[in-house]
């Protein structure tokens, strides 16, 4: 299968990419990101064959339908990663809460985060590739909270590649925060940047894209690639625990094959969106893909109106801070696909150089027909926090977002699947506040509360952490990037 470019041609760039030349070198032509020329068809003869495989087994099928140019050794190596996960039998649980409410809990893997589901694979195929072609890659990431740990646990100590991972000081949890700035392995930095997850993102897609930087990196025999969901060696992962959840459903009895589903998805930079989108795409029964926002809450005004405009908005801390974002990467793949590269460059110029663009009428119903969105503020996420702890489950701020959808976005009688992207340790002051009342500074207060009060124990991943040194401790102006990640080159 090959790749094309989102926003077209600019003659300085191949027309056309394979898979493994897309995830070293995510950026094209014009600003651009990479997309997948076709999609392959994995409808019902592909989901009956699969009914009963495992999860390895189905990512391995999925793969081998995007006819990806990766040897099948190396991907064995990296599906193998998922039998370090909680239970290696079944690496994304799908719990019922609700009788037509299912969570897909994606964090059972090292850093108790969705981002291991497709970060944890994507470190061994970019470090193999590099190794393979005896090259030196650098890894750019921008993280809200969860993407920065996974990068850095997935690529630490990895041949030919390392990292430079980039987060907002004062906008992560804690726990996100400590498992970043404990990382000792040479090959990784971490830079913690005075802005908000925008910025740091910005800089990202502004590094990628500059040529005075990259011939800097040349110069050190150096390429340069990104852990980002811009990235489309992250989003082929992502699409696979989607039909896991609904082939879940089947085998739980809860669905027939063929039926319906909403899925009901937290999105910040829209990866996980996008996944479900594909996957709708390539066959999978959906009937429709609710967004859940929080108060930065530029998709719901998207989907709802078809107005992108940022010119009055700047990102407000949440209770769900890894949805803190405002310009959603994943948002162009999406326009590509239904509107083609002309129009997608139109739009994404616009919104690079005057913060805001409108989809027409006829693209509106188009993108409505796929998406319903709706936005949770912080004590309505506590409120389901509290209330669905009282029927017995307990879920994290960003999960909680979606039963705001899942109460006021769907239009019909169909089982429904959240997408649960974090564990409660993750956020637990959020949490510890939404079940008590009680406001704790710290997490680790936070996280002793609500182990206590709902008799279970906190993972050793992140007791850990508490007591760990300390070993990443830059904190600079976001204009000192790029003279940041040079010096640790």
């Amino acid at each position: 299968m090959k790749f094309i470019e989102t926003r077209g041609n600019d003659g300085q760039h191949p027309e056309s990419v394979s898979f493994s030349q897309a995830i070293l070198s995510p950026i094209s032509s014009f600003g651009g990101i990479y997309s997948p020329e076709s999609l392959p068809d994995l409808g019902t003869d592909f989901l009956n064959n699969h009914v009963n495989s495992n999860y390895k087994d189905l990512a391995r099928g999925v793969l081998e339908a995007f006819e990806i140019d990766i040897d099948p050794a190396t991907v064995d190596k990296a599906l193998a990663l998922y039998d370090e996960f909680d239970d290696p039998t079944n690496p994304v649980p799908v719990v019922k809460v609700f009788n037509d409410l299912y969570v897909s809990e994606l964090y059972h893997g090292p850093t108790r985060a969705f981002k291991d589901m497709a970060l944890q694979p994507f470190g061994v195929v970019l470090s193999s590739i590099a190794q393979q072609r005896n090259e030196n890659y650098l890894i750019l990431a921008a993280t809200s909270g969860d993407t920065g740990p996974a990068a850095l646990e997935t690529f630490k100590n990895k041949a030919n590649v390392r990292v430079a991972c980039m987060y907002p000081v004062g906008g992560t949890s804690d726990v996100q925060r400590l498992q970043m700035v404990t990382e000792d392995a040479s090959n990784l930095k971490v830079i913690g940047v005075k802005g908000d997850f925008d910025d740091t993102q910005n800089a990202l897609k502004r590094l990628l894209a500059s040529e005075s930087f990259n011939k800097k990196l040349k110069e050190k025999n150096i390429s340069l690639s990104a852990a980002n969901s811009v990235n489309f060696g992250r989003i082929i992962f992502q699409t696979i625990y989607h039909i896991h959840s609904y082939l879940e459903l089947v085998r739980q009895k809860a669905i027939s094959m063929g039926e319906k589903v909403y899925l009901n998805v937290p999105s910040g930079n829209f990866g996980n969106a996008l996944g479900g989108y594909y996957a709708m795409k390539m066959g999978l029964p959906v009937e429709k893909i609710l967004i859940a926002s929080n108060n930065n809450n530029v998709l719901t005004h998207l989907i709802k109106t078809g107005a992108y405009d940022l010119r009055t908005m700047s990102v407000v801390a949440t209770t769900s801070p890894a949805m803190d974002i405002l310009k959603s990467s994943n948002i162009e793949r999406i326009l590509f696909d239904l509107f083609g590269n002309v129009r997608t460059k139109e739009l994404m110029q616009q919104l690079d150089t005057e913060k805001h663009y409108q989809l027409s009428e006829d693209e509106l119903k188009i993108i409505q027909t796929i998406f319903s969105a709706d936005y949770c503020g912080d004590d309505e996420g506590k409120a389901y926090i509290k209330n669905t702890f009282a029927k017995g489950y307990l879920m994290d701020p960003h999960t909680a977002t979606c039963f705001k959808t899942y109460d006021t976005c769907r239009e019909k009688n169909l089982k429904t699947i959240v997408y649960s992207t974090a564990e409660w340790t993750k956020f637990s002051p959020v949490i510890a506040n939404a079940l008590t009342g009680e406001i704790d500074a710290h997490d680790i207060d936070a996280l002793k509360s609500i182990a206590a009060k709902a008799n279970i124990q906190i993972p050793v991943m992140i007791n850990e952490l508490f007591n760990k040194e300390v070993t990443q401790k830059s904190i600079i102006g976001k204009e000192a990037i790029e003279e940041e990640i040079l010096s640790f080159l």
